[in-house]
């Protein structure tokens, strides 16, 4: 089920749990006792599959409504039936059950994607037809495309705008206006699977053919900062990436730690945070638009850490030319998948635009492998 935002994924897939739970669709498939659900993350799971809204413990009605028990990860039915809760970051925890149906959530934004869904598929052998419904914003991620292009893959599709009687007109008015008529607006608003953009410097398939689940041991790691120009709710976001440098010579992209609408004293302690959890020995802060804050703002968080400072002189495309040149020699992973990353990888660059996660990488990736650092002299002898 590929939908826009807001387009009723989430209800559609608790009802149709709610349905083979209760033994509704019988005679053709008999009642599910045990059905997976799976979530990019635990959190997720809780707070939109289960308890939001839409979400499964809202469907029923009281006669019938199951019970939740959050610290076993598991909804139970009157009649029986159980519903077991997963997260994708932790694939190896779907090794051992098994299920006759599975609802999983937000495919395209797995981190470990690939490892998550295979050990599904092992899982899910009760029952005459076991199934699984998939309700995702679509990204043409590679495990996207394969499923879509499978014969036994019943796919539809659902818009934004066709969900309209149950959104707030000021939410819609907005989307519409900022990205009506775009890629990202027919990706996440309408429901489409977009290719990739031929102006744009990565392709999605480069980007998956270099892609690791660890990175090896590394001899370097940097944070970089691309502040947002203002704090508040009208501010772009602040990138926020973490890359690290192997002994190998090439560069692991660890982390996308980046935040929207934040003021610059929380998103300089999520640096800090991040610097300090990844045992980093730089953070490097692009200073375009306030340098002196930006400086300050750190040092009141914590005045030891190492920051260089660096200033945009030339264009965005102009500067992250040599860093795609990079991905192509194969000398950059994504340690895990970071799809808002990727998704401003993938779109072509315009001077208006502000793809504060790309120029972040862009900063960490130029400072661990194209700016050149001085050589210790040696003392003669």
């Amino acid at each position: 089920m590929l939908g826009g935002r807001g387009a009723g994924k989430t209800r559609a897939g608790a009802e149709w749990v709610r349905a083979l739970a209760l033994g509704h669709f019988d005679p053709v498939i008999r009642r599910c006792q045990r059905i997976a659900i799976v979530a990019p993350t635990f959190d997720e799971a809780r707070m939109v599959m289960i308890e939001g809204q839409s979400g499964l413990l809202s469907v029923h009605h009281p006669h019938e409504r199951p019970t939740y028990v959050p610290s076993l990860r598991r909804v139970t039915w009157p009649n029986g039936s159980v519903a077991e809760i997963f997260s994708a970051e932790e694939p190896e925890g779907l090794r051992g059950p098994q299920f006759d149906a599975a609802w999983c959530d937000e495919l395209a934004k797995w981190k470990k994607a690939d490892a998550a869904w295979s050990n599904l598929q092992l899982a899910l052998r009760l029952g005459d037809v076991p199934q699984a419904v998939i309700t995702t914003t679509p990204r043409p991620t590679k495990l996207i495309r394969e499923l879509m292009n499978d014969a036994a893959t019943v796919v539809t599709r659902s818009r934004t705008i066709d969900n309209r009687n149950n959104l707030s007109p000021s939410f819609l008015d907005d989307v519409m206006k900022r990205y009506g008529n775009t890629n990202l607006g027919r990706q996440e608003l309408d429901g489409e699977l977009i290719a990739d953009d031929p102006n744009a410097l990565w392709k999605r398939a480069l980007i998956e053919q270099y892609r690791l689940r660890a990175a090896p041991d590394l001899k370097r790691i940097v944070i970089a900062v691309d502040p947002p120009a203002t704090g508040g709710e009208k501010a772009n976001a602040c990138g926020i990436i973490c890359v690290g440098l192997g002994h190998d010579g090439r560069c692991y992209v660890l982390d996308d730690a980046s935040a929207k609408r934040q003021r610059p004293l929380q998103w300089a302690k999520r640096v800090v945070g991040l610097y300090h959890q990844r045992g980093a020995d730089r953070i490097v802060a692009e200073v375009n638009q306030g340098g002196d804050m930006v400086r300050e703002v750190i040092a009141q968080v914590d005045a030891d850490v190492p920051l260089k400072t660096v200033h945009a002189s030339r264009a965005k495309r102009a500067r992250a030319e040599p860093v795609a040149a990079l991905y192509e020699q194969g000398r950059v992973s994504h340690v895990g998948a970071f799809p808002e990353l990727e998704d401003e990888m993938c779109s072509a660059i315009g001077e208006g635009q502000s793809p504060d996660r790309l120029d972040a990488l862009v900063w960490a990736i130029t400072e661990l492998l194209l700016v050149k650092r001085a050589e210790p002299k040696v003392r003669g002898l």
